[in-house]
């Protein structure tokens, strides 16, 4: 069985990419998988995770 997570990130002119890398490398070190990356009209990027729930 599956398991999903929705991560939300708000681009600006920070370090909000670098940021976002991060937490996605964390959660990759805890078992989860980037299934599919989005961005929307109002500058939101969104990433799709997913792992094993018995991970």
């Amino acid at each position: 069985m599956k398991e999903y997570k929705f991560l939300k990130q708000k681009m600006s002119w920070s370090n909000s990419q670098n940021n976002f890398e991060e937490e996605i490398n964390s959660h990759a070190k805890q078992g989860w998988r980037v299934i599919s990356v989005y961005a929307n009209s109002n500058g939101g990027v969104y990433a799709v995770l997913e792992k094993d729930k018995n991970r």
